[in-house]
């Protein structure tokens, strides 16, 4: 399994607070988020990993410790300044690598049983749905239908659309090789029609709603975990999920 990294990003609604370094680099009980991501792929047995650098590239680069993945490669996003749709386009060979892909948001603090949950699951092209979420614009919501098949990935959601179950995306997804392969050239197509402001996310919405059936999702629900975002959300990573997610 190959692991693939999304770090870069500016975070410019952080004001301040990460502009001078990336988000995956903000410290959480004394260890980075890189940190933690790379500790928690290695128990895992996840070893090669793939990180895509822009904002303070350099930082990353400097900041990756090999003794907690022994097969750890950077690829700078020179564009990182436009949609995240380039950064996955950046990582369109290691999508083709051939093996099972595990993609990652370098911006989230969670609990090492979410990764584990993902990395076992039966599914094969798999989401992670949390369904205790405060609803609004910011959320990556997954809707479910009555079948558990899921129907919409997206902030904004229809008002017309039927579904009986709706979740955030944790940010976190894993793909077969033939499925990535496929993200792969829909980036490719996304970067040569000038959709290079689009999130990544669309990319992925896209290869689901071709065919929904090839996907399914892993509930972890009342599992920590936080994206950070805003200002507020480095507070309640600190005081509140970081004890949970470090079960102490």
């Amino acid at each position: 399994m190959h692991a693939i990294i999304l770090a870069a990003g500016v975070g410019n609604r952080l004001e301040g607070l990460g502009h001078d370094r990336p988000k995956c680099l903000l410290e959480f009980g004394g260890e980075t988020l890189l940190a933690r991501h790379l500790r928690n792929l290695g128990r895992l047995g996840i070893d090669d990993v793939a990180i895509c650098t822009g904002h303070e590239s350099a930082q990353v680069e400097a900041a990756i410790d090999a003794s907690l993945a022994r097969r750890v490669h950077c690829r700078f996003n020179p564009a990182y300044r436009e949609g995240s749709s380039v950064s996955l386009w950046t990582m369109r060979d290691d999508l083709r690598s051939g093996e099972d892909i595990l993609l990652m948001d370098a911006d989230v603090l969670y609990a090492p049983a979410i990764l584990e949950r993902l990395v076992v699951s039966p599914v094969a092209n798999c989401f992670l749905l949390d369904r205790e979420f405060e609803d609004g614009e910011e959320p990556m919501k997954i809707c479910v239908d009555a079948a558990g098949r899921i129907v919409e990935f997206r902030k904004q959601i229809a008002p017309e659309l039927e579904y009986n179950l709706i979740g955030e995306s944790v940010g976190f997804f894993r793909f077969t090789p033939d499925r990535a392969a496929r993200i792969a050239t829909r980036s490719e197509a996304y970067v040569e029609a000038g959709r290079r402001a689009e999130h990544y996310e669309e990319i992925l919405r896209d290869e689901l709603l071709a065919d929904p059936d090839d996907f399914g999702f892993e509930d972890v629900t009342g599992s920590p975990w936080i994206e950070i975002d805003f200002p507020a959300d480095v507070e309640r990573a600190r005081n509140e999920i970081l004890a949970k997610a470090d079960g102490s």
